[in-house]
């Protein structure tokens, strides 16, 4: 949801109508030519609404072999504006189909972040125990009561589908939780906890989230809050989740607390940080230092990422995805028909080396279904720099690179460069007097769309092994960048004003062996 100041309002609604323009049917919205995925800037391999603006993924849900992806969405402009709940199909989690809009926003207000369960037990009574009904808790924004200086603007509201998401009915009664009073009331994240036998919501308020219990998704009970003292708070809390993760290797659970947080200061804008600790069905408990802050991605665009709820039947899978966005500059980049993309979707895992806990991500394996060329990298002695650039493809630069950088003794530094004609450049890599992974995008586009986009980023080493494997997705405006099996992770959106044409490797300080490969990548449009 949009968290800026209020003048990015204002100019939202002003660039487009509040009548919605958006396709009508699933058959209409899929048949349409493909080229219409050929713009400049337009993702191959990660989900992008056909047009308008998206932001926060929402409702991710798996039922009867189908993912959901619910979004917010804006169809009649490419800036924010009266939110909707965009929505995508898909079996495979790469491979989207797109729907119609499911939720539109009505006299209590704009459909703002959410979630969405299978209410298996019936316990809303608005299904049966033959036929459950799928049900959206949600966050109703009033412009009205905000613009009328009220602080009781945003309530939490209820929706609910029989036909496996394809339409939905919203609750008569709503909202289901009021507000009493505090500004910054939103973003529920719904889970059934069958320890204590009740549906737990976790609401981000302000700057800390808040828990309320129900028995039937209807009436909630306020439980308990968590982040007074923990973690940061130069930001507001947004778009909360709380999930238990086994550690690996064990047969430990832990619960992981997810919060992102707009105007953070770790790598400005947008970001994300994580606890690690104990839930009782009542209160969540931080198991590390209410000072320590750990973020799920080093990179500036990975933003109010969720997991997908109801995937314990798909091998107990955790699967997480974000928007791939920073408020610094969502409303400016340089996308025409269409603004914003989600990340790939990732799972994620819970490691610890007896001192620390933190989460893996690594790309969902489905991906490994789009490799069509495989170029081997087979034990090469790298040693200054190598030109890579036959890796590359101009016409569609879809990218898979994954490699295995090893020396004998302490890791030295090495970095992949990527460049064009224009000498923008984006440079990504190890640095060994620091001890930290990096990228470097301060010249990645001539393109001035924003002061903040032009940037270098870091993030500590958390291994100490002497082998690096480092996993690289590139897309058409963006990379993702895997360290350590996805130990430190970097999204970045890239908007390069031509192709990138030329990439090298280089080892400055000394020889390292590579191997691994590199593959081309098919489109998910074609």
């Amino acid at each position: 949801m949009l968290r800026k100041l209020t003048f990015l309002i204002f100019f939202a609604l002003a660039c487009g109508s509040q009548e919605n323009t958006q396709f009508k049917s699933a058959d209409e919205i899929n048949q349409l030519p493909l080229d219409h995925y050929q713009e400049t800037y337009r993702p191959q391999v990660h989900f992008s609404p056909i047009s308008g603006w998206m932001n926060d993924p929402n409702g991710m849900i798996y039922y009867e072999g189908e993912y959901h992806l619910f979004y917010q969405h804006y169809p009649d402009s490419t800036v924010w504006g009266p939110m909707h709940w965009g929505h995508a199909i898909s079996t495979d989690l790469i491979h989207w189909e797109h729907l119609p809009i499911a939720l539109f926003p009505d006299s209590l207000g704009y459909i703002f972040s959410g979630s969405v369960v299978l209410d298996k037990a019936n316990t809303t009574g608005l299904g049966t125990l033959e036929k459950p009904v799928l049900v959206a808790l949600f966050t109703y924004h009033n412009r009205a009561i905000e613009e009328a200086g009220g602080k009781d603007y945003q309530y939490q509201g209820l929706a609910y589908s029989s036909d496996k998401g394809r339409t939905w009915t919203k609750y008569l009664n709503n909202p289901v939780l009021p507000n009493l009073g505090q500004p910054d009331f939103r973003d529920p994240k719904v889970f059934w906890h069958k320890e204590s036998r009740k549906w737990i919501m976790i609401l981000a308020v302000r700057d800390h989230v808040e828990l309320f219990g129900s028995g039937n998704l209807i009436d909630w009970k306020f439980l308990s809050r968590f982040g007074d003292q923990d973690g940061e708070h130069r930001g507001v809390w947004e778009c909360p989740d709380l999930i238990p993760l086994k550690v690996e290797g064990t047969n430990e659970y832990k619960w992981i607390l997810i919060a992102s947080i707009n105007q953070g200061p770790a790598n400005r804008g947008s970001c994300t940080q994580y606890f690690v600790g104990d839930f009782d069905g009542i209160k969540f408990i931080n198991g590390a230092s209410s000072s320590e802050v750990k973020w799920m991605d080093a990179g500036w665009d990975n933003y109010a990422g969720v997991t997908y709820a109801n995937t314990q039947q798909l091998a107990d899978r955790t699967i997480y995805q974000g928007w791939m966005s920073n408020w610094e500059y969502a409303i400016v980049t340089p996308t025409i028909k269409w603004r914003s993309a989600m990340t790939l979707p990732r799972e994620i895992n819970l490691l610890t080396d007896s001192v620390r806990f933190w989460i893996r991500q690594n790309p969902v394996i489905e991906l490994n279904n789009l490799r069509k060329d495989t170029l081997k990298v087979n034990s090469l002695k790298l040693s200054g720099e190598q030109d890579w650039s036959k890796y590359l493809s101009i016409t569609e630069p879809l990218l898979d690179i994954d490699i295995v950088l090893r020396k004998s003794g302490q890791m030295s530094s090495w970095y992949f460069l990527l460049s064009n004609e224009k000498n923008e450049e984006l440079a990504f890599g190890f640095d060994e007097a620091t001890e930290e992974y990096f990228v470097n995008r301060e010249k990645a586009t001539l393109l001035n769309f924003s002061t903040s986009y032009q940037s270098k980023h870091t993030a500590p080493r958390i291994s100490s092994n002497n082998e690096m494997r480092v996993r690289v997705l590139l897309d058409q405006s963006s990379i993702e960048i895997f360290y350590d099996e996805g130990d430190v992770v970097f999204t970045e959106q890239l908007f390069p004003t031509q192709p990138f044409t030329r990439m090298s490797l280089t080892s400055p300080n000394t020889v390292l062996e590579v191997e691994g490969a590199v593959y081309h990548l098919t489109s998910i449009w074609h």
